[in-house]
């Protein structure tokens, strides 16, 4: 009886990879199945819309780093400034600033690029990095939302656009980061890079350390804030898109932040207490549908820039503008290219992907495994057309050979349009089991006796 057990055992053990009976003969799964979900975006270029008009006399207009390109005045900029949709789909957005890109932010797909390359000074588009900084120390628990930061006398004594801290004055992070995004102040960045770095020039460290890891490759930063007239303070259009994509998809509240147009804070001094009114410095906000953000910046050698977030039927993109010649220029030319953007993206969301099936396991310590989809497929379209119907193949074992790690890729589920495949999705086991011992075989041999 011992030697037939024994026999058993060996013959469903095994070795691992050896022979090339039937029983290693492991088939597919190939299955064609149905479309998934369209979303479609329309474009819209109407008046003040297209333009990025301001309308709005706003209190505290923008003085942004304050490197003499001059305040901006709020006044509107109307029909003079309107693009027409038809031209730009044909065509692509009329441009006039010397760098621009614009760039969907769920994929990160270049959708129109300007000079994306050439490096240029960022302004107080630099504080983009800052908030990224920021809001890291939030998610590892460094940082909280109610800790306060005290000014020094160093970030008080920083110019151009600024909140106001007092020297000594305290403000919790939350109203920090507010005074950042909403009025670009410089004192309270520099606060800020304090509280969190011990010193300026740590933080700027760390700035450069983190835009090193996204890949962006033509950023250098020398300030938190973006004030500095150095020449070794840099990035580009396309660097700008990659950070500011960082920023809004792993920290998508601060768009909460960067869609308020008009807060006050109070300031609480040995002078006493005060109101002071923080006013967005995007003007697009209030004159372009589905503006949610982000950062302006200007100074006398940045000139005019923009980092502008927009959001229409689950779409959002990403329009960098740099170097403009006047406030007019950047709105208009980031107005053009979001308009340009939403008429030409569409996309294609399998939300309802096949259930998927059990996969069986050879000489494991369990027979079956469950399997999963490692995420829902996406698939973006900038040519202007609705994608239409879209078939999908499923490439899966119906048998695998133990051991499975859960994790490790089981298969895909690949997509087609016309024969030409738009991209595919992992499977993934969604367990580990174990190669079953001769211990394991006897005790399932001993049960079944």
């Amino acid at each position: 009886m011992k030697e037939i057990l024994l026999a058993l055992c060996l013959v469903l053990a095994g070795t691992e990879g050896a022979g090339g009976g039937w029983w290693n003969k492991e088939p597919r799964l190939e299955m064609p199945v149905s479309a998934g979900t369209v979303f479609a975006v329309e474009g819209k270029a109407d008046g003040a819309e297209a333009a990025g008009a301001d309308t709005e006399k706003a209190a505290g207009a923008e003085a942004e780093n304050g490197g003499g390109a001059g305040a901006e005045k709020a006044a509107g900029t109307g029909a003079e400034t309107a693009m027409e949709t038809n031209t730009e789909a044909v065509s692509g957005p009329e441009i006039s600033a010397p760098s621009a890109v614009l760039m969907e932010a769920s994929t990160g797909q270049i959708i129109y690029e300007k000079q994306a390359d050439e490096q240029r000074s960022p302004a107080s588009i630099t504080k983009i990095m800052t908030l990224i900084l920021i809001f890291d120390a939030l998610e590892n628990g460094t940082l909280k939302m109610d800790d306060l930061v005290t000014t020094s006398a160093y970030a008080k004594s920083m110019g151009g656009s600024q909140v106001f801290l007092e020297e000594g004055e305290t403000q919790d992070v939350e109203t920090m980061i507010k005074c950042i995004v909403i009025a670009s102040g410089n004192d309270a960045s520099v606060a800020m890079a304090e509280h969190i770095g011990g010193s300026e020039q740590e933080f700027v460290r760390q700035m450069n350390e983190r835009a090193a890891g996204l890949g962006m490759e033509n950023t250098h930063f020398v300030d938190c804030c973006g004030l500095t007239e150095s020449t070794d303070h840099y990035t580009t259009v396309r660097d700008i898109a990659i950070m500011s994509r960082e920023l809004i998809t792993k920290y998508p509240k601060i768009l909460e932040y960067s869609s308020i147009w008009m807060e006050n804070i109070t300031h609480v001094t040995r002078q006493g207490s005060k109101e002071f009114c923080l006013t967005n410095t995007n003007k697009l906000l209030r004159s372009y549908d589905g503006c949610i953000g982000l950062k302006t910046g200007s100074t006398s050698l940045a000139k005019y820039c923009v980092s502008a977030v927009a959001s229409r039927n689950n779409i959002t993109l990403i329009s960098v503008v740099m170097a403009a010649p006047d406030y007019k220029v950047r709105f208009k030319d980031a107005a053009a290219m979001l308009n340009y953007g939403f008429s030409k993206c569409s996309f294609y969301t399998d939300e309802n992907p096949e259930k998927l099936p059990q996969i069986e396991v050879r000489k494991g310590t369990k027979p079956t495994t469950e399997v999963k989809y490692e995420k829902n497929f996406q698939y973006l379209s900038t040519d202007g057309k609705t994608i239409g119907e879209v078939e999908r193949k499923l490439n899966l074992e119906t048998q695998v050979q133990a051991p499975v790690k859960e994790g490790d890729v089981a298969g895909t589920l690949e997509y087609y349009q016309n024969g030409q495949k738009l991209g595919e999705v992992n499977i993934l086991f969604s367990e580990t089991i174990e190669k079953a011992t001769y211990k394991n075989c006897l005790k399932k041999l001993l049960k079944l006796l």
